[in-house]
């Protein structure tokens, strides 16, 4: 009688890949993540799990995570956008300017500060979709639009933020910052949105292959545009808690590199760079890792080159991880697309050429 046996490649990248799926292996890095670091900090004496330490943590995320959570929405419709730290600095100018300070100019402040960056969105979509430009440039060229009206006019801080609204920065429900649940909130709406609409669907086919996403007759514009103009606005978000963090509008918010950062959340998360595969749940486990690492490394008083270094390279070795378990499959789709064994051969033709045969083509490819 056998005995069934552990094969090794059970334990292999691609047999967890396929096993756990993309969403599942970010959770589980961030499981693994969260222990190593509690290992690391209770060696240095202290504790990583402290008060202070899980609310740095989580208002770390709410930020990265509004940013985030757009830019997996561009990304799966197989664009991207550059101008996302650009624009949440506009958005802390504007809304600081029109509410200057008074409580009752609160919602014109918000409605303005997210009407302005829907329309820089929209702008976006538009060049994209109908100027058929590179997303890489359209969007790069809008933040720097973005950048050069923010330096001609604002020098410095602008404006001043009521002090009901700045409660929006640093407000808590126990351990969770009012950020991190507004961020989550919205995480679950864009999670609902991809999976149970019709715009959501779109996004992943036009994503996939714009051309077949046509042919099927999804008008390809329409979600591409949309796309963009939920990320500019959900910057905008985001732009709103830095004001309400700084107490004031802050034109230099586009130095801090987040454009980047959220890229590297949705990719760490396991969203395809080319579209079509990944989605929001997994952008969210990739920014409480980014998060996680970056309380990690300030408890740790660890050198900000290292910082980037440890990032990157976490980053890189998730992409390509993400890569070989996407290419085993890819194999394995089109050499048998039943997932099962190989089929068999076709028996030889018996000695003499007894056997059926296909007859010859005609002459200019006629049968």
């Amino acid at each position: 009688m056998n005995r069934p046996s552990l094969s090794p490649s059970l334990l292999s990248p691609r047999s967890l890949h396929r096993r756990l799926g993309t969403t599942g292996l970010v959770y589980a890095a961030l499981v693994v993540i969260l222990a190593v670091s509690a290992v690391l900090v209770s060696a240095r004496g202290a504790s990583l799990f402290t008060t202070a330490n899980t609310v740095d943590l989580l208002t770390r995320s709410s930020l990265l995570g509004f940013l985030a959570v757009g830019m997996t929405l561009v990304i799966l419709c197989r664009s991207l956008d550059l101008s996302v730290g650009y624009v949440a600095a506009l958005s802390t100018v504007v809304a600081a300017t029109v509410m200057a300070g008074d409580p009752g100019r609160m919602l014109l402040g918000v409605g303005s500060a997210l009407g302005v960056c829907a329309l820089v969105g929209l702008a976006n979509g538009l060049v994209v979709t109908k100027l058929r430009v590179n997303p890489f440039i359209a969007t790069l060229g809008m933040g720097l639009v973005v950048k050069g009206y923010l330096d001609t006019n604002f020098q410095g801080p602008a404006g001043e933020i009521p002090a009901a609204f700045q409660t929006l920065g640093y407000a808590r429900l126990g351990l969770l910052p009012v950020s991190t649940v507004v961020m989550l909130v919205l995480a679950v709406a864009a999670v609902w949105m991809l999976a149970r609409t019709r715009l959501g669907h779109h996004m992943y086919a036009v994503g996939g292959d714009a051309e077949v996403a046509r042919l099927s007759g999804v008008r390809v514009a329409t979600p591409v545009v949309t796309a963009h103009v939920l990320c500019s606005v959900l910057a905008g978000v985001a732009g709103l808690l830095l004001a309400a963090r700084f107490g004031t509008g802050n034109a230099l918010v586009y130095d801090s590199g987040y454009e980047l950062e959220a890229i590297a959340a949705v990719v760490l998360g396991g969203t395809y760079l080319l579209g079509g595969r990944g989605g929001v749940a997994g952008t969210i486990a990739g920014v409480l890792i980014l998060a996680t690492l970056d309380t990690v490394f300030n408890v740790l008083a660890v050198d900000p080159f290292v910082k980037d270094v440890l990032r990157g390279t976490i980053v890189i070795a998730a992409v390509a991880l993400y890569a070989r378990g996407q290419s085993s499959r890819a194999a394995v789709r089109v050499r048998f697309p039943s997932g099962g064994p190989p089929p068999p051969e076709a028996a030889p033709d018996p000695p003499g050429g007894g056997g059926p045969r296909d007859p010859e083509p005609a002459v200019g490819g006629a049968r």
